[in-house]
Order: C-alpha cells, then structure tokens, then sequence
C-alpha cells in the first residue's frame, strides 16, 4: 500500500504539468486538482493523546508550508477527543478522525506519522508499535520509560529507517545552536560543567483513592504496556506523573530531559562513568505526592566533565535567576542558555555576548509550545522528506533521557553507582534491576 501511494505520488507529480484549466472543466473541481497538486510530499498525520501538549501542534500543522493533513486525533478519554477537534478547529478548514485506540491509527495505512503525546508509560511502546506499521514518530519527551526502551527505540530506528524524533525543542532554537557551536568552537575555552536546573511551585495534590472509572475514559488502554490495577481518582490526567512509577519518571524525566539534553550537547558527552543523586519529598508531606520533588544530581564524565541536575519541583526560587535553564563552565568563560537565548560571559564574569529570542517559547507553564517547537516539529517533516539532518536523532534523545534514569534509579535504590561508558549500563546488580520493567501480558516488546 505505502509503495503504491509513493507510486501515485510520482505520477501525480509528473503529471500534473499536463493539468491544464481546461482540465478543471472537464469535471476536475478546483478543490480536488488542488489536492492532486499537494499530494506532492505531503504527509497524512495523527496526533495521540490530546492533553496539555496539544496546543504546541497548532502551528506546525496548520501552517500551508508544512503540506501536511491531520487525518486522526486520538485519545482514550472521549471528552479529550471532543475538546480536541473543537480546537483544532480554529486552525484547520477540515475535520479530522476521531480514534480511541492508537492500535487502530497505526493499522491505517493512510497514516504516515505520529506524535506521540501520551503519558510517559506509552512514548517507548507506542512509537515502537508505530514504527513497526510503517509510521515516523515524534514522541514527546521522556523517549522512554525506562532505560531499555530507550534502546529499543535505537533498534527499531536501525531495523524499520523510520525517523524517530524526541520533543526536546531546544535542539531547533537558532540561539541555542549558534552559542552551542561557539562553545565547541572554543568560545569558553576547554568546556568541563554544566549546570542544568528547574524551579516550580506546583501544588498540592489530592491523594489517590479507588474510585470509578470516569465517563468516558479506556482505563485499560490508558494502561496499555503497564500492569493491571484499579482506578485511583485522579490518576488519568496529568498527576500520574507523582503517584509512583507506574506510569510516570517523576520530574526528572518530565522536565530535567530538556535542560540534560542542553548540558550533554554542550560538553559533548555520552554515557557518564558515575551517577550519584539525592532526593526527596520536601514539601505538603501529607499530600498524595509519591516521588521526590527535590533532587540534586551529579554525573561524572570521562575527560573530567561533569553534569549537574538541580530540580526543584514544588519551589519556585530562582537560583540561578530564572526558573529553568542551563550554565556550561570553560576554562576561559561561561554560558548561560535558556529558552529566551544566551550570555556569555568572560572568565572575569563580564557579558561579552549575548543574543535574545525574537519569539518565545513556554518555560514552566503546562503544556507549552512556541516558536522553536514549531521549529523542530517542520525539521522533522523535512527530515522525513529528506530535505533537511534530524536536529536530534532518537539516540541522542535517548542518552538524555538515560540520564534522568539513571538519577531515578540512583533515588530508589539509595545508591551511587559506577556506569559502562560504552553502554550506559549500571554497574550494580541491585540498581541494574531497573533497567526495564514488567510489562502487562502481551504488550512485552517484541522487536
């Protein structure tokens, strides 16, 4: 089907010279000679999962330029499907498919990709899933929820050449790539730490208690890969990312991915050597939090790098003067990146340099989406088209997303550990227990 369709595609394009006014009225409308003339390249989409990240596809999709077609939104609650189109709406003249099961999108061979916005338990498995149908993915950050997916996912791009792009924005901002490359071209001197770090004050949260499915929602879909419990209230939307691991990386792979990633880009690291990390519940101790919400991490590199992680989830203080960003230290300077552009500094601390973003992007607010996140989006439609280099191919994400990880798992072991630089595998046995995790009965991956 996909060879016939490339096929028609050709055609379409070759011919379409041929295609004259006078075509029009042979019983051509101007609506479908228009289609024929698009169909040049242009890629049939859906969107899986339509919460707080849907607002960051307005624009990539919607725009002319981006030739695409939104042809499904999916969700396993009803009510998010319904919200979804309503506000789609507002940005395209058609009407896409509304879906519950992501099985059934990728059984459309309509379908050329995805974006993969669902909770993190769904970002390994739904995208292997799609890339198996024949789908490129864009699978919103974490890659993965643990750090064998991860692998995975570098396997499967291998095995299908399929492009597999994560949500890590910052590798499209222009001011992130231009002090990136001054940094690698010797602007700091010898660049040996970074510093990568978030302040929030989210609030309290309810604590999960049995209750009945809502109206609407496929709990077991929602589950998908994840072992089979109950209904706890609350779960479904969005606080899933506190109650434990079941389904969520708690704030380091919700959000220290993006800043890590930075940090990693800027030192041109790999797989750290040793992980140590301390963490803990520091506020609303009564509250239905599960997991750390404060954690310093620390990453060794060979070369004598390091990587710091300083996440605070439920303080807002800006330490470092804004509320998430990254600082690379040289030997003859220092940067300072965030979403908002750049400084760079002399080893005096003077600001030499600095650039600003001309738009904007959303720093600790929900959801989120902007200017660079429309960036990355069309680079990954070029890059499906081949007309442009992946800003951030799946391996590079999924070194990133390892290192939220391998902080997690130094958490819940209570441990400090040594790690293969070839690999990234732990060497402890204990901690080397969380490498993967248990899967429900047939949803084991099987690559």
């Amino acid at each position: 089907m996909e060879n016939s369709r490339r096929t028609f595609i050709k055609q379409a394009a070759l011919t379409t010279a041929g295609l004259t006014v006078g075509g029009l009225a042979n019983g051509m409308s101007a609506k479908s000679y228009a289609k024929i003339i698009g169909a040049n390249e242009r890629l049939n989409l859906a969107i899986i999962g339509l919460g707080r990240r849907l607002g960051a596809y307005y624009d990539p999709i919607s725009r002319k330029d981006s030739n695409v077609e939104l042809v499904y939104l999916c969700d396993v609650m009803k009510k998010q499907r319904e919200a979804g189109a309503k506000k789609f709406s507002k940005y395209i003249t058609y009407q896409p498919k509304l879906e519950n099961d992501i099985r059934r999108v990728i059984a459309d061979k309509q379908v050329d990709a995805i974006f993969n916005a669902t909770p993190d338990h769904w970002h390994a498995p739904g995208t292997w899933l799609a890339v198996q149908g024949g789908k490129h993915v864009y699978v919103e950050k974490p890659c993965s929820h643990n750090p064998r997916e991860g692998e995975i996912l570098g396997e499967c791009q291998k095995k299908y050449g399929k492009i597999i792009q994560m949500g890590n924005q910052q590798r499209s901002a222009p001011e992130s790539i231009d002090i990136i490359n001054q940094i690698h071209n010797g602007a700091i001197g010898k660049a040996y730490k970074a510093v990568a770090f978030y302040a929030a004050s989210r609030g309290e949260v309810p604590i999960p208690k049995k209750a009945p499915v809502p109206d609407g929602l496929d709990w077991v879909l929602f589950q998908g890969p994840a072992p089979r419990v109950p209904y706890t209230h609350d779960t479904w939307d969005y606080n899933w990312h506190w109650y434990g691991w079941q389904y969520g990386t708690a704030e380091s792979g919700n959000n220290a991915t993006h800043e890590l990633d930075v940090a990693r880009w800027a030192l041109q690291v790999e797989f750290p050597e040793f992980v140590s990390a301390e963490a803990a519940k520091r506020s609303f101790p009564e509250d239905g939090w599960a997991v750390y919400d404060t954690m310093e991490a620390t990453f060794r590199f060979p070369g004598n790098k390091i990587i710091q992680w300083d996440g605070k989830s439920r303080n807002g203080h800006k330490t470092y003067g804004s509320d998430r960003g990254t600082i690379i230290y040289g030997s003859t300077g220092t940067v300072y990146v965030d979403r908002d552009g750049y400084k760079l500094y002399n080893r005096e601390g003077r600001v030499v340099k600095e650039s600003k973003a001309a738009g904007s992007e959303a720093g600790t607010a929900l959801g989120g989406g902007g200017d660079m996140t429309t960036l990355h989006i069309v680079n990954f439609f070029d890059a499906i088209r081949g007309k442009a280099k992946q800003a951030s191919p799946i391996e590079e994400g999924a070194k990133s997303t390892l290192l939220c990880h391998l902080a997690n798992i130094s958490y819940r072991t209570n441990k400090s550990f040594e790690v293969d630089t070839k690999n990234g595998h732990i060497r402890d046995k204990e901690a080397m227990k969380l490498w993967s995790r248990e899967y429900e009965k047939g949803w084991e991956p099987n690559i």
